[in-house]
């Protein structure tokens, strides 16, 4: 799907979601991407539907259909001490758990020992949940972008937006970064991002998040473009929650914020003509 052309763009404009990962993590994830996404630059955030927090998040959601909201489809815990796990008991979906009934941290032990029907449960029930609670989503996509673990995941990933008629987020480089051959797991008439831009660990420990963020804004590309951050308060929620894990810590989420929540980060899309588009308006033009 070329999403420049169902919107009714030329070619050569510069579209752009800013969009804001792991939206139930925390309560100071929440705060954070409530105040981004009211008033700040953030178009687009996604709900993680097993967190502790997630009530809170998709009760905004409810609330305030206006503004982009998808479920960020949950299969790891990465965090040392903050740990959670399926929404299913844990008997029904054992090979997605540890010893102890939280998901794995990583995306290699989900691909060891996970089961595709277990996969496709836990992830079904996800959905199923913020539909109960009364979410009306735009998308899904993928915490850890996990769901390319495996190329089984990523079919019952794309299986489920066919199912509830939602966009699911897709990106050619993400793929490949998750070791699968993008070329093998994606359709030609699929809904893809043409880039995708996110801040690395490297530029964090250098001090030059916010230069790369300035240089993508100002060199963005055209065509269809997401930019993921992780906005949240460096306060003693988040502190505890990624203790030992500074890749995207605490410090890391709110320079996030700070840089999504002001007028110069506005100013810049307004300068270098980049608009903003969000998955409703890609979910309403799909066929």
């Amino acid at each position: 799907m070329d999403v420049l052309r169902a919107l009714g763009y030329s070619q050569n404009e510069k579209l752009l979601m800013i969009h804001a990962d792991d939206a139930g993590l925390s309560h100071s994830e929440n705060r954070a991407t409530i105040q981004a996404v009211v008033n700040g630059s953030v178009n687009s955030y996604s709900i993680m539907v097993p967190c502790p927090w997630s009530y809170e998040m998709m009760e905004f959601a409810k609330d305030n259909p206006q503004f982009d909201n998808g479920i960020h489809l949950t299969l790891t815990c990465e965090w040392e001490k903050y740990r959670f796990g399926p929404v299913l008991p844990q008997k029904e979906v054992p090979s997605l758990t540890d010893g102890n009934g939280f998901f794995f941290k990583k995306r290699e032990q989900l691909n060891r020992y996970a089961r595709n029907e277990e996969v496709r449960r836990e992830l079904r029930a996800q959905i199923e949940r913020a539909l109960l609670f009364g979410m009306k989503p735009t998308h899904l996509d993928s915490h850890m972008y996990s769901v390319a673990a495996r190329p089984e995941f990523l079919e019952i990933y794309r299986d489920l937006g066919r199912t509830y008629g939602l966009p699911v987020f897709f990106n050619g480089q993400l793929i490949t970064e998750m070791g699968l051959d993008a070329k093998k797991v994606l359709f030609d008439d699929e809904l893809v991002a043409d880039n995708l831009f996110l801040g690395t660990f490297a530029d964090f420990e250098k001090g030059r998040l916010v230069d790369y963020y300035d240089h993508v804004l100002d060199h963005l590309p055209s065509g269809f473009n997401v930019l993921i951050l992780h906005p949240a308060f460096d306060d003693l929620e988040m502190r505890g929650i990624t203790v030992n894990h500074p890749n995207f810590g605490s410090q890391w989420r709110q320079l996030d914020y700070d840089y999504f929540t002001n007028e110069s980060c506005r100013a810049k899309l307004g300068a270098n003509g980049i608009r903003p588009v969000t998955w409703g308006e890609i979910k309403a033009v799909m066929k």
